[in-house]
């Protein structure tokens, strides 16, 4: 099957990340050129309706799409790394550009100083403006003009058109690199929302270069693919169904202790949701409260703020308890009334459970089991998937897809 790929950005970036992706198979390319970044929403509003998936040729027309509520697929843009910074550095050296006074926009500020520091740079008169919510063209340009430096460097074409006649400026464009992984992860999301219907899984992965090998063997056990994310990160692609089963309900990560024991810290994210571009977010703020979390450490981000750490395969001693009576203490409830709802999610249908199938089951009010099935997605053992019509003229039931 065809896999349509709407590639959004300015003209000459869209024609080369085109140009590398129709080297792939099964996988067919419609430019979307704009003028300026806020056409985003324009040009993605006359895309035809055979398009699958959207990829930016960066992170802010990316983000102009977000805003407007316009991610309504799977959805990827492609990242400037410090490898595309360290070929413009280069380029400006056999060019004998002086590049100790430097402005640099839309790049993470760390990544740049790495960078200068590997080619052995002074960072002294460089100043970074990092990509941020909101952040216009003319935020860019005003910020290259106050900061007075020799050589501008800018990740935006409409701020390039507008420097180039008042300094030296240098325009970014995306590595061939970061356009095939971008591809990679946008065809990889693509494919498990549309070979399964179940809840996509996306893990985001800090380790040593080293671990990439052993990061893939034990993805394995996830049933999930790994692909570089950018210079420090892993994409894990799963679905939830595995990943659950992986980590005994979200509660443990076995890989975890053996990936730091051979590779030093290592902090994992996964965030799960009902499209790419939602989990993507998920799994960013998961690795956010890994990094929070401690130096090795691994959490799963749900939707409605739950964040579920998971402990390592060391077996502590709350691990050795049965895996009910672990999940009973994170909910908030007893063990024998998770082993009832366990016998009711095995006997009933796949239409899910209500708050009057959990009562009549448990012999409890309908009160009552709206706060265990409450305190159960807040626990990240339920989902509501939709509701249901009931007899009378109440309210509709939630219907609750229960995880036990």
């Amino acid at each position: 099957m065809v896999t349509t790929i709407g590639v959004v950005g300015p003209s000459d970036l869209v024609t080369s990340s085109s140009r590398i992706i129709r080297a792939l198979r099964g996988v067919e390319v419609v430019p979307l050129r704009y003028r300026r970044e806020t056409d985003t929403p324009k040009v993605m509003a006359d895309a035809p309706p055979s398009v699958d998936a959207w990829l930016f040729t960066g992170v802010v027309p990316y983000q102009l799409a977000a805003a407007n509520e316009l991610l309504d697929r799977p959805a990827a843009h492609v990242e400037y790394t410090g490898a595309t910074l360290m070929r413009a550095l280069v380029e400006l050296l056999r060019d004998g550009h002086d590049v100790t006074s430097m402005s640099i926009d839309v790049l993470d500020e760390a990544q740049v100083r790495e960078t200068f520091d590997e080619v052995g740079l002074p960072t002294r008169g460089i100043r970074v403006l990092p990509y941020h919510a909101g952040l216009s063209s003319d935020d860019v340009i005003a910020f290259h003009r106050r900061s007075k430096a020799t050589i501008a460097i800018t990740c935006l074409r409409s701020a390039y058109e507008k420097l180039r006649t008042e300094q030296t400026t240098l325009r970014l464009a995306p590595s061939v690199h970061s356009v095939r992984a971008a591809v990679n992860s946008l065809l990889l999301v693509h494919d498990a929302l549309r070979s399964d219907d179940a809840q996509i899984a996306l893990g985001l992965v800090e380790i040593a270069a080293d671990g990439e090998s052993a990061l893939r063997r034990e993805a394995g056990s996830l049933g999930g693919s790994v692909i570089r994310y950018d210079d420090k990160r892993y994409l894990v692609v799963t679905t939830r169904g595995p990943l659950e089963q992986a980590t005994a309900a979200f509660t443990e990560l076995g890989m975890l202790n053996r990936l730091k024991e051979q590779f030093g810290p290592v902090r994992i994210g996964f965030g799960i949701g009902g499209s790419g571009t939602e989990t993507e977010a998920l799994a960013r703020r998961a690795l956010g409260r890994a990094r929070s979390a401690g130096r090795t450490a691994a959490v799963v981000s749900l939707r409605n703020d739950i964040d579920l750490i998971l402990v390592g395969g060391a077996a502590p001693r709350a691990q050795q308890r049965s895996k009910l009576q672990l999940l009973a203490q994170r909910a908030g409830l007893s063990k024998a009334t998770l082993e009832r709802l366990q016998e009711l999610v095995h006997a009933s249908t796949d239409d899910g459970l209500t708050t009057r199938s959990v009562a009549d089951h448990l012999g409890i009010q309908p009160r009552t089991a709206r706060r265990v099935l409450n305190r159960l997605e807040r626990a990240g053992l339920a989902d509501a998937t939709g509701t249901q019509l009931g007899t009378g003229s109440g309210r509709p039931l939630v219907v609750y897809r229960v995880h036990l």
